[in-house]
């Protein structure tokens, strides 16, 4: 029996379970998926954000200030690209100048630092390729990136290091209570244990009904994004945001980690969890509200569009509390956007919550540091030699776009909760998120994939479930 099941391996839940791994715990973490990150986290926008736009005294302001604070010790540890660029909010008319100025002192009252409000010609010289309509600027020089997917495969390796189990595939479809047991079920199997926490994102609500929890509604807000070739990645610095609407904050204009540019995402309220198509009218409003912020970020040096929904719930907060039907039951409910900034924080704020109810004891083996990963395209000549000289097949390119050597894609799969197929491939090495996106190097990936884990090659997936990539042979 473990003593803590986490449903939902999104960075919300990684987290959870990795904070929970420094105790003397027994923990599942459950993923209806085949990998981690494979909701709102494996499309989110990768922003560290300020802080200045969660309304005061709620539990959003609260987590994302201190998810801010944290986040840069925690990718240092995780060995996760992060980087603080900071953030410029435009606005074209004196009415936005205005909402800047409301947003500046709700800031102020967050305990937000790093703010400024800048002219035209302060704006113009901190980034020359923003549009000349925009009259001025809110600068929050504490914003940064990150890549939402490293972070919560770092954080999920981390804490199967750590004892974690991970458990894929496994849909929950029931949560059952006797004599102080939980039994959380999926179609094929179950686990028992003492506390469950809900960290299930756009599924969240449905979760918490299994417990009889009907306060929560859930409602997938899709965002659909563009990624533009690298050689548009330097156009800006800072991470562009446009005035907030009722629908979030808006379409931004980013540089990322990796060196590409991202813009997005719209917003649209869907009906289906599982809605993840791009559509003509989304992407068509991506690219307009872009050029408004950046004219030069045009789409024709775009390599990808894709989608995602976060989970908007309509009290437009967070909820963070045990259930009132049964206090060792743990919803972690509405995490939308600050929820990535917010995930050290969120994951410190369970293990409160948990420890009220429960003796916590140090896990005094706890590692608190993952190794970082050997990566070709960033490796010195020297290191380079030096990890060829270990493993030849650090030597050899599989992905020519990013430059991902077939040592890299070994070491993905192998490593605690390693991929299982292609996406998960993608997301841990950047095979296939080139120009070609997998184009050239896609074939090769299943053949390592089906080396390594000893299956048949069709046998290989994009991304689990019924997601076949080859059927039979050809003559």
């Amino acid at each position: 029996m473990f003593d803590v099941v986490i449903i939902g391996a999104g960075v919300v839940g990684c987290m959870i379970a990795r904070e929970l791994s420094k105790y003397k715990l027994k923990i599942a973490l459950l993923e209806r998926a085949n990998d981690v990150a494979m909701g709102a986290t494996k499309a989110n926008s990768g922003i560290v954000h300020a802080g200045f736009d969660a309304k005061p005294n709620t539990l959003k302001a609260r987590m994302n200030i201190r998810g801010n604070v944290l986040m840069e010790d925690v990718c240092k540890q995780l060995n996760v690209p992060y980087r603080k660029n900071g953030s410029l909010v435009l606005a074209f008319s004196e009415e936005e100048i205005e909402t800047l100025k409301e947003l500046f002192e709700r800031g102020k009252q967050n305990g937000v630092e790093g703010l400024s409000l800048l002219d035209k010609a302060e704006l113009k010289a901190l980034e020359p390729n923003i549009s000349d309509e925009a009259m001025g600027a809110l600068r929050a020089e504490t914003a940064g990136i990150v890549c939402p997917y490293s972070l919560a495969i770092a954080a999920v390796e981390n804490a199967v290091t750590n004892g974690v189990e991970f458990k894929r595939n496994f849909e929950v479809t029931d949560v059952a209570f006797q004599d102080d047991v939980f039994t959380v079920s999926s179609d094929n199997d179950s686990v028992e244990c003492r506390f469950v926490i809900n960290a299930a994102g756009c599924f969240s609500d449905k979760i918490a009904a299994l417990m009889g929890e009907e306060d929560f509604h859930i409602v997938p807000r899709r965002g659909e994004y563009y990624i533009l070739d690298k050689s548009l990645g330097s156009l800006v610095d800072h991470i562009i945001f446009q005035c907030p609407t009722k629908m979030g904050k808006g379409i931004l204009v980013s540089p990322t980690v990796h060196g590409n540019l991202l813009i997005g995402p719209s917003a649209d309220d869907v009906e289906d969890n599982d809605d993840l198509a791009t559509t003509a009218q989304g992407l068509f409003d991506v690219r307009s509200l872009a050029l408004k912020s950046v004219p030069d970020a045009v789409t024709r040096f775009a390599i990808t569009s894709f989608s995602g929904n976060r989970a908007h719930d309509l009290k437009n907060d967070f909820t963070i509390a045990p259930s009132k039907y049964n206090t060792h039951f743990i919803n972690v409910e509405g995490i939308e956007s600050p929820g990535l900034t917010g995930s050290p924080a969120i994951a410190e704020y369970v293990a409160e919550i948990l420890s009220s109810m429960a003796d916590l004891q140090q896990n005094e083996s706890f590692v608190g540091t993952r190794e970082k990963p050997f990566r070709y395209h960033t490796a010195t000549d020297e290191e380079k030699a030096a990890a060829i000289a270990q493993n030849p097949l650090y030597g050899r390119i599989i992905c020519r776009c990013e430059s991902i050597t077939e040592g890299e894609i070994v070491d993905a799969i192998h490593a605690p909760a390693g991929a299982m197929d292609v996406d998960g491939v993608k997301r841990r090495t950047r095979a296939g998120m080139g120009r070609c996106q997998g184009g050239f190097c896609g074939s090769k990936v299943v053949e390592i994939l089906a080396r390594e884990l000893q299956v048949e090659p069709n046998m290989i997936t994009k991304y689990g479930k019924d997601s076949v990539l080859l059927y039979e042979r050809t003559k």
